[in-house]
C-alpha cells in the first residue's frame, strides 16, 4: 500500500513518472552516465545569492551543475545514492542539500559538485518531496504524509515535528510538495486538498490556509505587500493580495499541472506547466500570458535570475537549452 502512495505521489509530483523502484530500497552510489544532462530533473536551485551557479537534481541520483547560465551543464562528481532526488536547496554559494525518496538527505559543501549522506530511511518507503535552508544551520524537508524534519545543526541531526490535523481532519496526513519562503522569512509548504502550510518560527510551528480549492498544489511563490501564489493540478493556478486570509482562482490558460512558480523582480513571476507552456506575470500575479514558445517536453521546475536574461527550464529531458525558449 506504502508503495502504491509513494509511486503515485512520485507519479503526480510533476508527472514524470519516476515511481519508487518495487524492489527493496539498497542505496549505491549514482553512476556516471554518457548523457547525464539528458536525465530526468525534478528541481533546481541557485548555489548562493548571486545565482552564479545553477543546480539541478533529478532521476536516479543524477545531480547537473552550470556556472554559464544553463550553456552548458556538467554531473557532479560524487553522489552517495541512486534513489530520484526530488528537492534541492543552498544557504550560500558553498553549503547545499539534496532530499529525494527513502528519505534521503544529502549534503554538499563545495557548491554541488560532491555529496554526502546525512540522512536515510528506506525501512520507512517514505520519500522527502522539498528541502528549505534559512542559513548554513536552520533548515526544514517536508514529504509524504506531513513529514516535516527540522534541523538547527546543518543536517547533521533531523527532529521530526508534529503537524496539527487539518481543519475537520483528525490527524495530519496530507502529503507536503513544495517549499517557498516569503520576503519576512515566513515559510509555505505547498500541501494536498487545496491547502498551504505556513510557518514563522522557521518550521516549528504550522497552521493551514485554506484556498478554496480541493485538489493538490505543487508548487508557490511569494511576493512583495503579501502576495502569495500556489499552483498544481489540472492548472490551478491561486492567489492571495492578503497574505492568505481571502483567495481567488486565476487564469492560467492550461489545464496541466502547474509544475513550477518562482518570483521575477518587484512585481513579476514566472510558472512552468507540464504541457511544456512558460507563463508570465508582471502585474504581481494578477494575470498571467503564455510567452512565445516552441514545442516543449513537460516541465517540471525552473530558475529566474532577473527580467533580462531567460529563465532555465528543467524537463523530463533534462534541462532545456536557452535557445529553445
Amino acid at each position: 500500500m506504502m508503495k502504491t502512495l509513494c509511486k503515485r505521489a512520485a507519479t503526480l509530483l510533476l508527472g514524470l513518472a519516476l515511481a519508487v523502484d518495487g524492489r527493496a530500497v539498497t542505496l549505491q552510489p549514482a553512476e556516471r552516465v554518457a548523457h547525464a544532462s539528458q536525465a530526468p530533473m525534478l528541481a533546481a536551485a541557485w548555489a548562493g545569492a548571486q545565482k552564479k551557479r545553477a543546480v539541478a537534481v533529478g532521476a536516479h541520483g543524477v545531480v547537473l551543475l552550470s556556472d554559464d547560465h544553463g550553456a552548458s551543464w556538467r554531473q557532479a562528481r560524487t553522489v552517495p545514492v541512486d534513489v530520484t532526488l526530488t528537492g534541492v536547496a543552498f544557504a550560500n554559494e558553498r553549503e547545499g542539500w539534496a532530499v529525494g525518496h527513502a528519505g534521503v538527505v544529502l549534503h554538499s559543501a563545495d557548491g554541488g559538485d560532491s555529496w554526502t549522506l546525512q540522512r536515510s530511511a528506506p525501512q520507512e518507503d517514505r520519500p522527502l518531496f522539498a528541502v528549505h535552508f534559512f542559513d548554513r544551520e536552520h533548515g526544514v524537508a517536508v514529504g509524504l504524509w506531513s513529514l516535516v524534519l527540522l534541523t538547527r545543526d546543518g543536517g547533521r541531526h533531523w527532529q521530526a515535528q508534529e503537524l496539527p490535523a487539518p481543519p475537520g481532519a483528525k490527524r495530519a496526513d496530507l502529503n507536503l510538495y513544495g517549499l517557498f519562503a516569503g520576503p519576512d522569512g515566513t515559510l509555505y509548504a505547498a500541501a494536498e486538498k487545496g491547502y498551504l502550510l505556513h510557518s514563522a518560527d522557521g518550521g516549528q510551528q504550522w497552521s493551514y490556509l485554506a484556498t478554496g480549492y480541493r485538489g493538490s498544489f505543487w508548487a508557490g511563490a511569494a511576493l512583495a505587500d503579501g502576495v502569495l501564489l500556489a499552483g498544481g493540478l489540472r492548472g490551478a493556478l491561486y492567489r492571495s493580495a492578503d497574505a492568505g486570509r481571502s483567495w481567488g482562482r486565476i487564469e492560467a490558460g492550461t489545464n496541466t499541472s502547474i509544475a513550477g512558480l518562482v518570483r521575477l523582480g518587484e512585481r513579476g513571476a514566472l510558472a512552468v506547466s507540464q504541457d511544456g507552456q512558460l507563463l508570465r506575470s508582471d502585474d504581481a500575479g494578477a494575470s498571467f500570458h503564455p510567452q512565445a514558445q516552441p514545442q516543449r517536453p513537460r516541465l517540471a521546475a525552473l530558475l529566474a535570475d532577473d527580467a533580462n536574461r531567460a529563465p532555465l527550464l528543467f524537463s523530463n529531458q533534462g534541462p532545456l537549452p536557452i535557445d529553445s525558449h
